[in-house]
This record gives C-alpha cells, sequence and structure tokens, in this order.
C-alpha cells in the first residue's frame, strides 16, 4: 500500500508552513519549489479506471494538472498536456511518468491566450490520441496585486484570457469531438466564494469559470457529457511563489487552512478522476470544494 493511502493524522502528513522565501518569475518552474510539491510521482497508485480513455489537461505540467495527468495515466488513459513553453522542464517530466505507465503521451507547448492555438492543441490532441473523451481545462494566471490601482489593463487582460477566455475556446473546439459518456472538468478556487483583496481579477475569473460550467453541464447532459468544476485552495503549487502570493505570504501559505497547511496536488487528483470516471456517471453541474475546510459556499 502507498505510504500516502495508510491511516495518519492529515494535519502532519504533508509539510507545513513556515516555508522559506522562494521567489521566481512566472509562470516558474514545480522543480525549484522547497518544499517540492507532491503530485503522485511516487504516491498515486491507480487501478484500472480510466482504461482506453483519451485526455487533454490544460496546465499540465505542474500542480493540479500535473497531478490530474499522473493519476489519469495510471488510471489507464492516454493524456496529452498543455503548457507554456517556458515550463517545458516540469512537462518533460510529465510525458516520461506517462509514458512510463505504457500510455500515449502529448506535449503541447503553446500559449492558451491565443485563441488560434487553443484550437489547434484540441485538434492535435484528437488526431493523436484517436480521440478525446475527458477534457480538463486547468491552466490558470495568478498575479497578487495589493490595490485596485496596480491591476492594470494588461493584467486584466492576460487573466482573463488565460483563465476565462480559454476554457470558452477550448470547450467550443473539443465538445463536437467529445462522444456521450465524455467529460468535462474545469478548476475554479476558493476564491470564486471567498476572494482575497488582491486577487480581484483572479477571484473574477474564478467565479466566471463556476458559473460557465453550470451553464455547460445544462447544455452538454443533452449530448451525454457532463460537465463540472473543482474549486481548490489552498494548494502547494508553483502558482504561488512565481507572483500568486507576496513572498512573506509564501512563507506561512496555508497555515489559516483547518489542518494548518496547504494541500498537495496529489490530495485532490482522486476527484479529478472521480468526475472523469464512469463512476460519477450521475455527476453534472456540480461544484466540488477541495479547500482545507473553508468550504465553497
Amino acid at each position: 500500500m502507498s505510504e500516502r493511502l495508510k491511516m495518519q493524522d492529515p494535519r502532519t502528513q504533508y509539510p507545513q508552513p513556515p516555508f522559506r522565501k522562494q521567489p521566481q518569475a512566472a509562470p516558474g518552474l514545480a522543480r525549484k519549489m522547497d518544499p517540492q510539491p507532491d503530485h503522485g510521482e511516487t504516491s498515486y497508485t491507480g487501478s484500472g479506471r480510466m482504461a482506453g480513455r483519451r485526455a487533454l489537461i490544460t496546465g499540465g505540467d505542474s500542480g493540479i494538472g500535473r497531478a490530474a495527468a499522473i493519476a489519469y495515466a495510471r488510471e489507464g488513459a492516454d493524456v496529452a498536456i498543455s503548457y507554456l513553453p517556458d515550463e517545458e522542464a516540469d512537462a518533460a517530466e510529465v510525458i516520461a511518468l506517462i509514458e512510463a505507465e505504457g500510455r500515449i503521451a502529448l506535449a503541447l507547448p503553446g500559449d492558451v491566450t491565443d485563441e488560434g492555438w487553443c484550437r489547434t492543441l484540441v485538434e492535435q490532441t484528437v488526431e493523436k490520441l484517436g480521440g478525446l473523451d475527458i477534457l480538463v481545462v486547468n491552466a490558470g494566471r495568478q498575479q497578487t496585486r495589493p490595490d485596485v490601482s496596480e491591476v492594470s489593463s494588461e493584467d486584466f487582460d492576460r487573466t482573463m484570457k488565460t483563465n476565462l477566455y480559454a476554457l470558452h475556446w477550448i470547450a467550443q473546439a473539443a465538445v463536437p469531438h467529445m462522444p456521450a459518456g465524455s467529460a468535462v472538468i474545469t478548476t475554479a478556487s476558493v476564491q470564486a466564494y471567498d476572494p482575497s483583496a488582491h486577487l480581484l481579477d483572479y477571484a473574477t475569473t474564478k467565479a466566471g469559470i463556476v458559473a460557465y460550467t453550470k451553464g455547460l453541464a445544462k447544455q452538454l447532459i443533452e449530448k451525454g457529457i457532463r460537465a463540472n468544476v473543482v474549486a481548490p485552495g489552498p494548494f502547494w503549487t508553483v502558482l504561488q511563489p512565481s507572483g500568486g502570493q507576496t513572498q512573506e505570504a509564501v512563507q506561512k501559505f496555508g497555515s489559516q487552512s483547518e489542518f494548518g497547511r496547504p494541500g498537495q496536488p496529489v490530495e485532490i487528483a482522486p476527484v479529478y478522476v472521480l468526475l472523469a470516471s464512469q463512476e460519477g456517471s450521475y455527476i453534472t453541474g456540480e461544484v466540488y470544494g477541495v479547500t482545507g475546510g473553508a468550504g465553497v459556499a
């Protein structure tokens, strides 16, 4: 049995703050974080729940997207991951982990703020994997700004395009390829329900993701496709030290949760597996909060 699955106190199961300051330029690399996030590299064990499925995950190089990619491969799925070219070093590790499971891995470096690329990455996935039945729209941009006057139009535009426009463009391109039984999963945040003062643009997009996905679910169930939202936070991902939080906040990140620590990406991967697998056959239009006790209401 994986050490992660043995019964233990969840408050002390993973690293607790204080953490050291560790500034990185956005988008950042998980490999440079201290402590290293657990994406399931050695701790996630699959059981064949997604054998033969074809998945596309945006932001699959690190964080929650990486954890989902590892879990899906170990559950038997072929996986395409999209990521920014600057994240190639992290992405290469994920591709190797997928291939180690005997699954097809497809690397898709590019920028999802480009509408044309959003449509191309879907077409490449369908072509290389032979179809598409799981879509995880997860890539996100988060940059802390202490005052509304400091959220520039460029900031606002890039956050909107990364977090919200890309969701629309990718879903619009993907849905025609997805058969009945497929699943769409989006990544929102506790910020959609309890926005922080320093994350105005990010929180706005996350609330939009919730609304968009709930509306999309009502459309897609008519095609036999389910759509759900996962709302995490706080999770130990590279979004935080690469500008998503101040370095002072990074040092105590997760301390406000009921667990006294941030979640690790592997701890949320089973939710993405449930929502993508046939075990989640009666789940659509739902928001799954994984927030360390904060809730999403």
